[in-house]
């Protein structure tokens, strides 16, 4: 009799295109890697319309990863002097760092507690991959933010409140307005 092997584990393949896409007005993801597939984190290719502007924000488990791969994307990822509650643009670190102008093939590592963000401030879109840790909150805030702004009925806006509770449940301490269009 012959012992059968159980089947190892096996990675996962996604070509080109593939994965999950949602979308919002504001942007498109495509989750790439899931909390399904990975206990270490999520990965989504995101596109970034222009005059989208993710308003500056914190999280303080999160860690997150950004990878330019098409476009340009004004960028933050420090503590400013002092956290202005409007354009993070004209923010400056302690340092004199200021916020970068990033083009395919930038990266951009922000460890938990580190204020961030990203604005595309040209005509053309721009698209990055980005990486989350721990998974699989990053997945489960867009789906329940497409909810939301599924529920508004135009003209009138998503509930602002439901949104900010939305953000609070999945730690993002938003500390400038997200904006779309120039």
């Amino acid at each position: 009799m012959t012992a059968l092997t159980p089947p190892g584990p096996e990675g996962l393949l996604l070509p080109p295109g593939h994965g999950r896409t949602v979308r919002t007005a504001a942007q498109e993801v495509t989750f790439k890697v899931t909390g399904a597939h990975s206990r270490m984190a999520s990965s989504f290719e995101v596109t970034v319309p222009p005059g989208f502007d993710v308003g500056a924000h914190v999280h303080t488990r999160s860690e997150e990863l950004f990878y330019v791969l098409e476009g340009e994307l004004d960028i933050l990822a420090f503590e400013p002097r002092v956290r202005t509650p409007d354009r993070w643009q004209r923010w400056e670190s302690p340092t004199g760092r200021r916020v970068t102008r990033a083009t395919p093939g930038t990266v951009i590592a922000v460890p938990p507690g580190c204020p961030h963000a990203f604005a595309n401030p040209t005509d053309a879109r721009a698209r990055m991959f980005f990486l989350s840790s721990p998974p699989p909150d990053h997945e489960r805030y867009f789906d329940e933010l497409l909810d939301i702004l599924a529920a508004a009925e135009p003209p009138d806006p998503p509930d602002p409140t439901a949104i900010a509770e939305l953000r609070t449940r999945y730690d993002i301490e938003q500390l400038t307005p997200l904006r779309h269009g120039h």
